[in-house]
């Protein structure tokens, strides 16, 4: 049976790449994993997917996304590898959305994307993995993480990972990833945070766990003194926007919010062109 619990966990979870022992695992025991039969899990990524796709048909309905869209600087047969959190990880992420872009706009140019973010990843996590590049030599590579790495504990409590120690590590994450793939690299900025959100929200405060957005804020200044692009996707995700942009935990951010960093991406990226 389908809960929206179970809903939510297909949505933002692989557990093939958050356990990499899994590796090769077949649906039927990841559905499991889920409490559901393979039919009902393939029916949530086959719903994911089309929702995903809609959003991105939906863009290309404008004639400017559609014209980006033609000018990303991605070429044809290019491999693009997506390194991330669960902003990422969603199924119905921007990473996702311009999968479709791509495939919807330029059937003919066979780009590969790559989703390889993991729901709770820290830069740390991630710097254990990096060697995941050297097998799958992209010749992008789009990073968006750091917001996992400001999570605290409790609301005036330390960071998981300090803010010197994301920076080291987003430093060693590009020069390893790079040595090792000769990938183009790109940032993303973490998105925002709804700190009333966060505050309210029930399984936060029995955990005791807490973001500030000022610690997003402090990450998004540390890309920027980097030499390599970053795209702001702070800015884009600022939760007095009005638009319903983020679920009820304030972290997440709704379809309404991917869609709203897919198109600073797509933007951003046509820009490189």
């Amino acid at each position: 049976m389908t809960t929206p619990m179970i809903t939510k966990l297909v949505r933002f979870q692989r557990p093939e790449l958050s356990l990499p022992y899994l590796n090769g695992i077949d649906d039927a025991h990841v559905a499991a994993l889920f409490g559901l039969e393979s039919d009902g899990y393939r029916s949530l990524r086959e719903e994911f997917t089309t929702r995903a796709r809609a959003a991105a048909a939906d863009l290309l309905t404008e004639d400017a996304v559609a014209e980006q869209v033609d000018r990303l600087p991605f070429a044809p047969g290019a491999r693009v590898v997506a390194l991330g959190e669960s902003s990422t990880a969603d199924r119905l992420s921007w990473f996702e959305i311009l999968r479709h872009l791509l495939e919807l706009r330029r059937p003919g140019d066979t780009i590969t994307l790559l989703n390889l973010a993991v729901t709770g990843a820290t830069t740390t996590n991630t710097l254990k993995s990096i060697a995941v590049l050297g097998f799958q030599r992209p010749d992008w590579v789009l990073c968006q993480l750091g917001a996992n790495d400001a999570q605290r504990l409790g609301p005036d409590g330390p960071r998981v990972v300090s803010a010197e120690e994301t920076a080291r590590n987003m430093g060693v994450l590009h020069d390893e990833g790079v040595r090792l793939s000769g990938a183009r690299w790109v940032w993303l900025t973490p998105t925002d945070a709804d700190e009333s959100l966060i505050a309210s929200f029930p399984p936060f405060r029995q955990a005791g766990i807490s973001w500030r957005a000022a610690d997003h804020e402090d990450t998004a200044r540390s890309l920027r003194e980097r030499p390599e692009p970053v795209i702001d996707t702070l800015t884009v995700t600022r939760p007095d926007s009005g638009h319903r942009l983020y679920e009820p935990d304030g972290v997440h951010l709704t379809p309404v919010g991917q869609v709203a960093v897919a198109r600073a991406v797509v933007s951003a990226l046509a820009a490189m062109a």
